[in-house]
């Protein structure tokens, strides 16, 4: 390409980044909807074809049921969860005396960033004098609030979800087969077809196995808070089921939780790391060895741009799009396996493997993708 169409098609991702963002209102529950609708869209198909029920009362009632497990668990753990912001300020403060060994070195931490920020402000011609940072306890107040102004957004955003995965659910094989019908050739037909099988397939597979693994996950912490004595057991057992859909940061953020809600139920530092440490070998368990077990043949993408993937993301529709990386890393991994000449792309968004040459040394063949994505 010439360097102009270089510079356009830079300039072209990054207008469609920039969309995305400022659009993530509308667009982030959108894409929520088509990752569930690939998790769910054949249980859909398995129960119209038993109880030859027409697929729209199928995706009606599924819908349902989506919708009461979250009002449930929702309503389950709000209560316990609004007495816990509430009374988080004083359990700070009774937090920060357990720590007060800590407090010599978090003062000269806030000194040391105190006197980094002076000089770097007269270092820029700034000679107005820095604040020093405000303590913890002064940004856990406006929390409560916060999460309240964040409610109606949330609501909208949920509403959005589910109308979009129920027609999605309901007409969706109807819009794949028009996208098909005006395809070219018969080849390019074809293709659209495998792109579309593979990515339900494996997306459906990926998400239902992590999906189970994360009751698991949250099962074994609800039973472990319940056992070592921290207060509402089902609360935190919800957050680590919910925290283990991001890869890596999800748990690291688990943990450190537990260990501040430790510190605020038990009055010795040791007993507060009980459960952290029981949290760090359950997520072990399942991270390290069994999930890995299950989606090594299936799910290979590499570990470099799954963490850049996660972290891109996450800084551009926050939390919900730390979930979304993985599956849409995944999407874009299967669509270039299909496509001739975004093959060495997908290649290289796969997981670590061996690359083998042809006869004459000189051009490279990749491995084939039938245990890939």
């Amino acid at each position: 390409m010439s360097i102009s169409q270089v510079c356009l098609l830079i300039l072209t991702i990054l207008a469609v980044f920039y969309t995305l963002r400022i659009a993530a209102e509308i667009v982030l529950p959108m894409v929520m909807a088509v990752v569930t609708n690939l998790m769910l869209v054949s249980p859909v198909r398995l129960v119209t074809h038993w109880l030859r029920l027409p697929k729209t009362i199928v995706a009606l009632l599924l819908i349902l049921a989506l919708f009461g497990l979250v009002v449930a668990v929702g309503m389950a753990v709000s209560v316990p969860a609004a007495g816990w912001l509430a009374s988080l300020p004083q359990d700070i403060a009774a937090a920060q005396a357990k720590l007060s060994i800590l407090r010599g070195p978090m003062q000269l931490i806030e000194s040391t960033n105190y006197r980094v920020q002076n000089l770097l402000s007269v270092a820029a011609g700034d000679h107005a004098p820095q604040t020093p940072l405000a303590p913890l306890t002064a940004g856990v107040a406006p929390i409560g609030s916060a999460l309240l102004l964040g409610t109606r957004a949330f609501v909208g955003q949920l509403f959005t979800f589910f109308i979009m995965l129920f027609f999605l659910l309901a007409q969706g094989d109807s819009l794949l087969r028009r996208f098909v019908e005006i395809m070219p050739t018969f080849n390019d037909k074809r293709r659209a077809v495998q792109i579309a099988s593979r990515i339900e397939r494996n997306i459906s597979v990926y998400l239902a196995t992590i999906t189970m693994m994360n009751m698991f996950v949250g099962i074994a912490n609800f039973i472990q808070c319940w056992l070592v004595g921290i207060p509402n057991p089902l609360l935190w057992g919800v957050v680590a089921f919910a925290l283990n859909y991001i890869p890596i940061i999800g748990p690291f953020t688990g943990i450190v939780l537990y260990f501040f809600v430790g510190l605020l139920t038990f009055p010795f530092v040791m007993h507060a790391l009980a459960a952290p440490t029981i949290y760090l070998c359950i997520h072990l368990l399942e991270g390290e060895t069994i999930t890995p077990m299950l989606l090594a043949r299936r799910f290979t993408l590499n570990p470099v741009l799954v963490m850049g993937s996660l972290m891109f993301w996450d800084w551009m529709w926050g939390i919900t799009g730390a979930f979304l990386s993985v599956p849409m890393l995944a999407v874009l991994k299967i669509v270039c396996d299909h496509v001739d000449s975004l093959t060495p792309i997908g290649h290289i968004i796969g997981g670590p493997g061996h690359l083998h040459l042809s006869p004459d040394h000189r051009h490279p063949m990749y491995p084939p993708h039938e245990h890939d994505l």
